[in-house]
C-alpha cells in the first residue's frame, strides 16, 4: 500500500508540470490536453483517501438503479452514446459524448442508457473521503 501511494505521489508531481509541457508541445504540433472539469470536493471534508476509476458500459435500455456513494463524490464522463443521469432534487439530464457531470457524495442518483440500439460508454471516477464506508448503497424510492 505504501508503494502504491508513493507511485501516486510521483505521478501527481509529474502531472503537476504536465500541462505546461503539453502547452509548449502543442505549440509545436504535439498532443493537446483539454481540461474537462476542475472542482472542489463536495461533502468530503476536503480529503480523499482513495480514488477509483472505472469504465462503464450500458447496453440499450440498461441502467444503474437508484443508489448513492457514502463519502464518495462521483464524476461521470460520457465517451460514446448518451447517458441519462438523474440526481435527487435536481431532475434528469441526458449527457452526450464529451459531457461530464459531478455527483456529490451522499446524493441518490441513477444512470441509464435510454437508447434502443446502441451501447453507451463512460468513464467514472469516485473520490472517496472514507474507505471504511460502503462503496455503494441502494436507495429505495417511491414512484
Amino acid at each position: 500500500m505504501v508503494l502504491v501511494r508513493r507511485q501516486l505521489l510521483v505521478l501527481a508531481a509529474f502531472a503537476s508540470g504536465l500541462p505546461a509541457a503539453l502547452h509548449a508541445a502543442r505549440a509545436q504540433g504535439g498532443p493537446k490536453l483539454t481540461q474537462i472539469l476542475r472542482g472542489d470536493l463536495v461533502g468530503q471534508s476536503e480529503k480523499v483517501q482513495e480514488t477509483v476509476v472505472s469504465s462503464l458500459e450500458l447496453g440499450p435500455g440498461i441502467g444503474a438503479p437508484w443508489h448513492m456513494h457514502p463519502g464518495a463524490q462521483e464524476l461521470l464522463y460520457v465517451l460514446d452514446g448518451s447517458i441519462l443521469v438523474e440526481m435527487e432534487g435536481q431532475g434528469a439530464k441526458t449527457l452526450k459524448a464529451g459531457e461530464i457531470v459531478l455527483i456529490p457524495a451522499e446524493i441518490p442518483h441513477l444512470a441509464r442508457n435510454e437508447s434502443t440500439s446502441g451501447t453507451a460508454r463512460g468513464l467514472v471516477v469516485h473520490s472517496r473521503g472514507d474507505k471504511e464506508k460502503p462503496f455503494v448503497v441502494p436507495v429505495k424510492r417511491s414512484t
